[in-house]
């Protein structure tokens, strides 16, 4: 099977091409997505980590000395706002920005959620439940993470419904050569979220509450605050990053755990004692962010590959993820699965900050289906994949209890 990353037979299984990929090489030239691809975990894992290696490279050349066309001017809402977030910033700005962050987000914000997380996904359960099934992307998988974040920032609860359309149509352009009406939406998109969280933070700083937004505002050091574009820029990237990926593992998870049978009979006899594995290896199985791209922002080789100054690369983290060279019976599930260095969360300065609440998350919405007194879950029908392969994920999962 060739890399085909608009053919929805590969969106389905991609695993297949990605095993011809690492017996290619450790950089391969795609001609369709004009990218050296690779395949390989400890290069994935050492590149993520090489500076000579950026998310942008704006910190250091215009789009001309980078042989790069401009975006269209229209477009511009929602470069600024990615553009402003840790996701595409580098060093010095990245460093700085992530410090006064973490200021705000702490491992005590994520400790002190922890109880109202269990109660949400315990809820969602319950209704779910009591409804026979249905969607669990929809009833469950998606409303848990944009309520926590939603939680986190001090959304009030009147305004949640706005943040999954923005967050989807923000997202759509992370997707490989995205179109003019999905630029479209996520130009739009960005504006009214970013109208928003000016509105809400102007209200913070009249009166702080115990949120993350007014922790952002409060965040400081030696070298100043976050400038206004810099918060509204976390808090969308807070959403957008958390959402996407605590969705696509829920429900690529659950549908792992229908294929693996055996597997989600243990997990059920086990929770508490497999829990925890468990949600590291469904992330490894099936990653909800099968690809990282970077810019080659320094000559750098590949083995015997040598990659210009200029070069886009794309780090394949689900083939990473499948790769025996780093872990034994890659293509088997195993939720006690111990030494498990996947990939799914980044590494390097753009390690997921939001990870710990990311875990946090699944293991409440896992963990409430796995509850002895809930029934458990049974699949009705065989699922379809969306159209994305960047973040992949599933259209609906239809279950009954």
């Amino acid at each position: 099977m060739d890399f085909d990353p608009w053919d929805p037979s590969f969106v389905a299984d991609p695993y297949p091409a990605y095993r011809e990929l690492r017996a290619r090489g450790r950089a391969v030239w795609c001609e369709a997505t004009g990218q050296w691809l690779v395949p390989h975990h400890a290069d994935v894992s050492a590149l993520l980590r090489d500076r000579r290696l950026g998310r942008t490279y704006l910190h250091r050349f215009s789009y001309e000395e980078f042989g790069q066309t401009p975006p269209p001017a229209a477009h511009e809402p929602f470069h600024v706002l990615n553009g402003n977030g840790l996701l595409d910033l580098e060093d010095p700005a990245h460093a700085r920005v992530r410090k006064l962050v973490s200021k705000a987000f702490t491992p005590r914000t994520v400790e002190r959620l922890a109880p109202t997380v269990r109660r949400m996904a315990q809820d969602l359960v319950a209704a779910f439940v009591a409804e026979g099934g249905g969607d669990l992307l929809t009833a469950v998988a998606e409303p848990l993470p944009v309520a926590v974040i939603a939680e986190l920032l001090g959304v009030p609860e009147a305004d949640r419904g706005l943040l999954r359309p923005w967050s989807a149509a923000i997202c759509g352009m992370f997707e490989l050569r995205p179109d003019e009406d999905t630029a479209a939406r996520a130009v739009a998109a960005s504006v009214e979220f970013s109208s928003y969280l000016h509105g809400l933070i102007g209200e913070r700083r009249a009166k702080p509450g115990e949120d993350l937004i007014s922790a952002l505002i409060a965040a400081h050091d030696e070298e100043g605050r976050l400038s206004e574009q810099e918060m509204i820029s976390t808090c969308v990237l807070l959403l957008n990053a958390g959402h996407e990926a605590t969705v696509n593992t829920t429900v690529n998870g659950w549908w792992a755990l229908f294929r693996n049978p055996e597997q989600l009979r243990e997990l059920r006899e086990r929770p508490a004692e497999m829990l925890s594995t468990a949600v590291d290896e469904l992330m490894r199985y099936d990653t909800p962010l099968q690809m990282f791209e970077r810019w080659v922002l320094d000559e750098v080789s590949i083995g015997d590959t040598v990659l210009p100054r200029g070069a886009e690369v794309a780090l394949l983290f689900g083939s990473a993820n499948r790769d025996p060279a780093r872990f034994e019976r890659p293509d088997e599930l195993d939720l006690l699965r111990r030494d498990n260095p996947h990939l799914s969360f980044g590494a390097g300065i753009h390690y997921c900050l939001g990870a710990p609440l990311a875990r946090l998350e699944l293991m409440a919405s896992f963990g409430a289906f796995l509850d002895p007194h809930v029934p458990p879950i049974r699949l009705l029908r065989e699922p379809e994949w969306q159209d994305g392969y960047v973040i992949r994920g599933l259209r609906e999962l239809l279950v009954d209890c």
